[in-house]
């Protein structure tokens, strides 16, 4: 296990490591960040913030105090070092699923995926991904670089083909990003409307769960480094995940919340409650 740092739990997730069947840990990197930096101070504002909401859910009609979920706290993760960090997050997911435990993880950049995925497709080979995301990812390179939160579902690609990788809520990318998506994934963009039907397709498969947050219009969520007008709401995210309690979800991610652009504090308390519901729905099944 890599060098961890807990100075609080999210709330609800007081499991022992031991004992836990979903474990939560944060990936504070935001190395590659193409606007506006501070994703890495996200999971730490979350916890704290997190005990503002109640154990309970009405939406999933469950309690997270319920079911075995630890928080592990932070990976401790090297400034200016965009592979070793993946490298670190890497080596903590396969240490999880050795332990048979599901992943949580809260980033940090969208780039965290991409080491998450490495992982899990050696254990699940028909990984399928359900991207929720204003942007594509798609991009081949940004700046000349391959690693990066703007080219993160393209590496993704690299590992997994054609055909596995659902893409909802996009409404920003280039013009060849658009076009590469129409035969390498399924691409829905500005909103979910087809979700159903893809969640349909998706049910015997093993599925990751990866949430970029600014999906959510800005007058929701404008804690984010690269805010994208025309999102969806609140309510169809939560309506969104609720739909998905039939998928066998393997783990998931949360990321791209930038808490010091939101003052008010409410893009943190979007996150804690998008958290809530995602740990929620990685108890299907647990007893």
């Amino acid at each position: 296990m890599m060098k961890i740092e807990n100075n609080t739990v999210f709330i609800g997730m007081n499991t022992s490591y031991e004992r836990s069947a979903v474990v939560l840990v944060g990936a504070p990197f935001d190395g590659t960040t193409s606007y506006r930096p501070g994703a890495r101070f996200a999971p730490d504002q979350i916890r704290i913030d997190s005990y503002g909401l109640e154990t309970y859910s009405p939406y999933m009609k469950k309690d997270l105090e319920d079911f075995p979920i630890g928080d592990m706290g932070n990976i401790s993760l090297p400034y200016g070092n965009t592979i070793k960090a993946l490298e670190q997050i890497k080596a903590t997911i396969t240490t999880l699923l050795q332990d048979n435990k599901i992943p949580l993880l809260l980033g940090g950049e969208h780039l965290v995926t991409l080491p998450a995925i490495e992982v899990l497709i050696n254990k699940y080979p028909d990984l399928h991904i359900l991207h929720f995301d204003a942007h594509t990812d798609l991009r081949d390179h940004y700046l000349g670089e391959r690693l990066s939160h703007a080219t993160v579902i393209r590496r993704v690609h690299d590992l997994l083909g054609d055909g596995r990788i659902f893409q909802f809520g996009i409404r920003s990318g280039t013009r060849e990003e658009f076009e590469w998506a129409k035969t390498h994934t399924y691409l829905q963009p500005f909103d979910l409307t087809t979700l159903k039907s893809v969640i349909d397709k998706l049910v015997q498969k093993p599925v990751y769960l990866t949430i970029d947050l600014d999906i959510l219009d800005p007058s929701i969520f404008s804690g984010t480094g690269t805010p994208e007008p025309g999102g969806i709401t609140m309510n169809e995210l939560l309506n969104a995940l609720i739909s998905l309690r039939p998928l066998s979800l393997v783990g998931a991610d949360i990321v791209e919340l930038s808490p010091h652009y939101d003052t008010s504090g409410v893009s943190t308390a979007v996150a804690c409650k998008v958290t809530r519901e995602v740990a929620l729905l990685l108890t299907k099944g647990i007893i």
